[in-house]
Protein backbone atom coordinates (compact mmCIF):
# COMPACT_ATOMS: atom_id res chain seq x y z
CA UNK A 1 0.00 0.00 0.00
CA UNK A 2 1.29 3.65 -1.03
CA UNK A 3 1.53 6.18 1.85
CA UNK A 4 2.00 9.13 0.01
CA UNK A 5 1.54 9.09 -3.90
CA UNK A 6 3.58 10.62 -6.57
CA UNK A 7 1.74 12.48 -9.52
CA UNK A 8 3.62 13.78 -12.54
CA UNK A 9 1.63 16.52 -13.92
CA UNK A 10 3.24 16.74 -17.21
CA UNK A 11 1.85 20.25 -19.39
CA UNK A 12 3.32 22.65 -21.25
CA UNK A 13 1.26 25.59 -19.42
CA UNK A 14 3.51 26.13 -16.26
CA UNK A 15 0.58 28.10 -14.78
CA UNK A 16 -1.62 25.32 -15.14
CA UNK A 17 1.37 22.92 -13.94
CA UNK A 18 1.93 25.04 -10.65
CA UNK A 19 -1.78 24.82 -10.33
CA UNK A 20 -2.57 21.38 -10.09
CA UNK A 21 0.59 21.45 -7.58
CA UNK A 22 -1.76 23.35 -5.43
CA UNK A 23 -4.48 21.14 -5.55
CA UNK A 24 -2.70 18.06 -4.83
CA UNK A 25 -0.12 18.81 -2.43
CA UNK A 26 -2.02 20.06 0.26
CA UNK A 27 -3.87 16.28 0.08
CA UNK A 28 -0.98 15.06 0.68
CA UNK A 29 0.05 13.94 -2.82
CA UNK A 30 3.72 14.13 -4.16
CA UNK A 31 3.79 16.12 -7.19
CA UNK A 32 6.11 16.20 -10.20
CA UNK A 33 6.13 18.50 -12.91
CA UNK A 34 7.59 17.95 -16.65
CA UNK A 35 7.00 20.52 -19.26
CA UNK A 36 6.81 18.05 -22.27
CA UNK A 37 6.66 14.08 -22.56
CA UNK A 38 10.27 13.84 -23.13
CA UNK A 39 10.73 15.59 -19.30
CA UNK A 40 8.12 13.49 -18.21
CA UNK A 41 9.45 10.00 -19.87
CA UNK A 42 12.83 10.82 -18.06
CA UNK A 43 10.88 11.25 -15.10
CA UNK A 44 9.12 8.31 -15.07
CA UNK A 45 12.49 6.46 -15.60
CA UNK A 46 14.25 7.71 -13.01
CA UNK A 47 11.48 8.18 -10.05
CA UNK A 48 8.95 6.00 -8.37
CA UNK A 49 5.47 7.53 -10.14
CA UNK A 50 2.70 6.70 -9.39
CA UNK A 51 0.31 8.65 -11.82
CA UNK A 52 0.76 10.53 -15.03
CA UNK A 53 -1.53 13.83 -15.67
CA UNK A 54 -0.75 14.59 -19.29
CA UNK A 55 -1.92 17.41 -21.83
CA UNK A 56 -2.45 16.28 -25.33
CA UNK A 57 -1.04 19.12 -27.23
CA UNK A 58 3.02 19.76 -26.12
CA UNK A 59 6.16 20.89 -27.89
CA UNK A 60 8.94 17.96 -28.58
CA UNK A 61 6.58 15.19 -27.36
CA UNK A 62 2.55 15.28 -27.36
CA UNK A 63 0.10 13.62 -24.84
CA UNK A 64 -0.68 10.54 -27.11
CA UNK A 65 2.75 9.47 -27.93
CA UNK A 66 3.91 9.96 -24.73
CA UNK A 67 0.94 7.50 -23.31
CA UNK A 68 2.35 5.22 -25.76
CA UNK A 69 5.73 4.87 -24.37
CA UNK A 70 5.16 4.93 -20.84
CA UNK A 71 2.81 2.30 -21.14
CA UNK A 72 5.33 0.25 -23.12
CA UNK A 73 7.22 0.15 -19.37
CA UNK A 74 4.35 0.76 -16.95
CA UNK A 75 1.82 -0.53 -18.28
CA UNK A 76 -0.47 -0.74 -14.86
CA UNK A 77 0.17 2.99 -14.44
CA UNK A 78 -3.07 5.23 -15.16
CA UNK A 79 -2.76 7.60 -16.71
CA UNK A 80 -5.00 10.76 -16.73
CA UNK A 81 -5.29 12.48 -20.33
CA UNK A 82 -6.11 16.32 -20.10
CA UNK A 83 -7.14 18.63 -23.15
CA UNK A 84 -8.69 22.00 -24.37
CA UNK A 85 -9.43 20.20 -27.75
CA UNK A 86 -10.67 17.04 -27.60
CA UNK A 87 -12.61 15.75 -30.21
CA UNK A 88 -13.92 12.06 -30.86
CA UNK A 89 -11.28 10.87 -32.87
CA UNK A 90 -8.84 11.79 -29.94
CA UNK A 91 -10.97 10.40 -27.53
CA UNK A 92 -10.55 7.35 -29.19
CA UNK A 93 -7.09 7.05 -29.61
CA UNK A 94 -6.63 7.97 -26.25
CA UNK A 95 -8.76 5.03 -24.99
CA UNK A 96 -7.07 2.51 -27.21
CA UNK A 97 -3.69 4.14 -25.55
CA UNK A 98 -5.24 2.58 -22.61
CA UNK A 99 -5.65 5.92 -21.04
CA UNK A 100 -7.70 5.75 -17.56
CA UNK A 101 -9.48 8.95 -17.98
CA UNK A 102 -9.88 11.92 -20.14
CA UNK A 103 -10.75 15.53 -19.24
CA UNK A 104 -11.86 18.49 -20.89
CA UNK A 105 -9.72 22.02 -19.94
CA UNK A 106 -10.70 23.90 -17.75
CA UNK A 107 -10.77 20.86 -15.72
CA UNK A 108 -12.97 21.49 -11.98
CA UNK A 109 -10.95 20.93 -8.73
CA UNK A 110 -13.52 18.43 -8.36
CA UNK A 111 -13.47 16.69 -11.63
CA UNK A 112 -9.36 15.98 -11.25
CA UNK A 113 -8.91 15.49 -7.79
CA UNK A 114 -12.17 12.25 -8.13
CA UNK A 115 -10.41 11.21 -11.61
CA UNK A 116 -7.16 10.78 -9.42
CA UNK A 117 -9.16 9.57 -6.41
CA UNK A 118 -10.29 6.68 -8.64
CA UNK A 119 -7.60 5.56 -10.94
CA UNK A 120 -5.13 5.66 -7.26
CA UNK A 121 -7.67 3.43 -5.63
CA UNK A 122 -8.58 1.23 -9.13
CA UNK A 123 -4.43 0.71 -9.24
CA UNK A 124 -3.27 0.64 -5.93
CA UNK A 125 -6.01 0.85 -3.67
CA UNK A 126 -5.30 3.71 -2.09
CA UNK A 127 -7.48 6.25 -0.10
CA UNK A 128 -7.11 9.79 0.58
Amino acid sequence: MIQSPSLLITDDDLDFRETLRSVFEPRGFRTLLARDGQEALDIVRRQDVHLLLLDLNMPRLGGLETLRRVKRYKALMPCIILSGGLDDALVQQARDERAFSILSKPVSCREITSAVESALWQAYHWRP
